[in-house]
């Protein structure tokens, strides 16, 4: 406590650099890195409900997560492959 009161007082703070803007709350890099953990939470929920209420067995939870993944690759590539000819 006394640390930070003198780190006030003697006006320390005036010293320090100010975060980059790469690393600000607002900056694509973290709204990104927000995007992935709500993904993450999201799937999480998902496997949960997969297996805890319809029974499905945590194997066949991670078969429709890793089938869910090929067919968005497939989709996306495709879409990619569709929009980059002339």
């Amino acid at each position: 406590k006394a640390a930070f009161i003198n780190f006030i007082s003697d006006e320390e703070w005036k010293s320090i650099e100010p975060v980059s803007s790469w690393f600000g709350p607002s900056s694509f890099l973290m709204s990104s890195m927000s995007a992935l953990f709500k993904l993450s939470m999201w799937i999480r929920h998902g496997h949960g409900y997969l297996t805890e209420n319809l029974g499905i067995p945590v194997w066949g939870s991670y078969a429709v997560f890793g089938l869910a993944t090929l067919f968005l690759g497939m989709v996306l590539g495709l879409v990619s492959e569709a929009l980059g000819t002339d």
